[in-house]
């Protein structure tokens, strides 16, 4: 029997609110099935369901799902179905699941699936539970099935970002890793300020032993460096070479 999930005070966020701000380029465009009247529509469609979730600027071909695509342009799948395959996809495991904790997780597929940051700690507890209890991919049902997904992106919407802060999109900006999983990363590699960064190199160097050979001051004649003078305690005088005329 799996857990429920846990209750929590949902925060009063910049997206729980309704806005006032007058539509500009910065506004987030709304990609919808019964919008796409032709093969070009579709394939804007799917590229943006491809930014929001998978948060890539650059799309590789490695990385587009073609059987999803395919369905998606025969109208056989809805776009909810195409973003729940996108959330459960390979990809999306090795570039978000597999680098990141439980609570980082969570915070990232709501901002993808939802369009929302989490509320606070408590709700990443609690969706964190339902990770550990039914499995990542039951997290994601439990979202793209959830009353909040329908009531604002239905079955032929792409999930966008809802009230923007600062009309800077937080799933394009957003790492794809926390600062530990960088340490881990970087951990064999060179880090700022790290001592190991110089131990390797140091090892490196190889280091002969440099024999001397002793020298003897015996019979080493110091010059006499001494000038002569005619009365004792009167310096030597030195007349100039050479005369210059003074005006």
């Amino acid at each position: 029997m799996s857990i429920p999930l846990l209750e929590y005070k949902p925060a009063s966020q910049n997206q729980r609110v309704s806005g006032y701000e007058v539509s500009n380029e910065d506004t987030p465009y709304l990609y919808r099935l019964e919008d796409c009247m032709d093969a070009s529509g579709i394939d804007q469609l799917i590229w943006a369901a491809y930014r929001q979730v998978f948060s890539e600027h650059v799309m590789l071909k490695s990385s587009r799902q073609g059987d999803l695509e395919s369905q998606l342009k025969n109208r056989s799948i809805t776009v909810r179905d195409f973003v729940r395959g996108l959330a459960k996809s390979t990809v999306y495991r090795e570039l978000v699941v597999e680098t990141n904790s439980n609570y980082r997780i969570v915070d990232l597929t709501l901002k993808r699936v939802l369009g929302r940051a989490s509320y606070n700690q408590a709700e990443q507890i609690s969706w964190s539970i339902v990770i550990a209890t039914q499995g990542f991919e039951g997290f994601v049902d439990a979202l793209i099935d959830s009353d909040e997904y329908t009531e604002n992106f239905g079955d032929s919407t792409v999930p966008y970002q809802r009230r923007r802060y600062g009309d800077r999109p937080f799933n394009l900006v957003n790492p794809r890793y926390g600062s530990y999983w960088r340490d881990r990363l970087e951990s064999d590699r060179y880090k700022w300020g790290d001592i190991n960064n110089f131990r390797d190199m140091a090892r490196s160097i190889q280091v002969s032993e440099q024999k001397f050979t002793p020298v003897s001051t015996a019979n080493i004649r110091i010059p006499d460096m001494t000038r002569n003078s005619t009365t004792p305690g009167v310096p030597v005088s030195i007349s100039p070479s050479a005369s210059f005329p003074v005006r």
